[in-house]
Order: C-alpha cells, then sequence, then structure tokens
C-alpha cells in the first residue's frame, strides 16, 4: 500500500471523528441552570469585621493606631485559636534580646577614618 494514501484515510477517519463528536455536542441537551442565586456571605454584626475595613481603609495611619492594631490582633486570635489572651496581643512590641558578643553598631562620626 502506497505511504500517502495510508495518510489520506488517516486524516479521513480524523475528520470524519471530529466532525461526529461535533454532532453528538450540538445534540445534548444544555445543562440546566438553578433557579437559585447563590447568596454571599453577609457577616452577623459582628464589629470586628467593620473595624478591620476600617483599618484597611486607613492606610499607613493604622500601623500606629492602638485600636487597630487590638482588632488585628483578635483577628489572628480567632484565626489561630489561641486561648491565652496575652497571645499575639499585638499592642506593645516586644523589645529586642541583647546579645551579648555581637558587635555593636557606633555612631556615625564614630566611624573608623573620620576623626
Amino acid at each position: 500500500m502506497d505511504s500517502k494514501l495510508v495518510a489520506r484515510v488517516g486524516a479521513a477517519v480524523f475528520v470524519g471523528l471530529a466532525f461526529a463528536m461535533t454532532l453528538v455536542q450540538m445534540r445534548e441537551e444544555p445543562a440546566t441552570r438553578p433557579n437559585s442565586m447563590p447568596v454571599a456571605w453577609v457577616p452577623d454584626g459582628d464589629p470586628l469585621s467593620l473595624k478591620i475595613k476600617a483599618c484597611a481603609e486607613m492606610g499607613e495611619l493604622a500601623l500606629s493606631s492602638p485600636d487597630c492594631r487590638a482588632a488585628w490582633a483578635e483577628k489572628r486570635r480567632r484565626f489561630l485559636g489561641v486561648d491565652h489572651p496575652e497571645a499575639y496581643s499585638g499592642l506593645v512590641d516586644p523589645a529586642p534580646p541583647d546579645a551579648p558578643g555581637l558587635p555593636v553598631p557606633s555612631p556615625v562620626g564614630e566611624q573608623r577614618g573620620e576623626n
């Protein structure tokens, strides 16, 4: 058998299958849509979500606001499921521990070569 003939027969079979699959898809009835619209979740009057939204609209000013920090701490507490209130308080920045043995940066005027 000639290779050109085999290629033509293969192409004809492929086109025939594609045409048949298209006809089957066109004959199927479209899927019915549900009549009821999905309901979006609406907060149940929790003031925390309103406070978080207000803090988000404040921008960088919210970083220094104790009310916003407390609201974020409460949201973290609820999300992480922390039982004790002092965890993730967010109200007080902990001081970094002193690390002995590490070099302490000198003030700008006391750097080497600037006397």
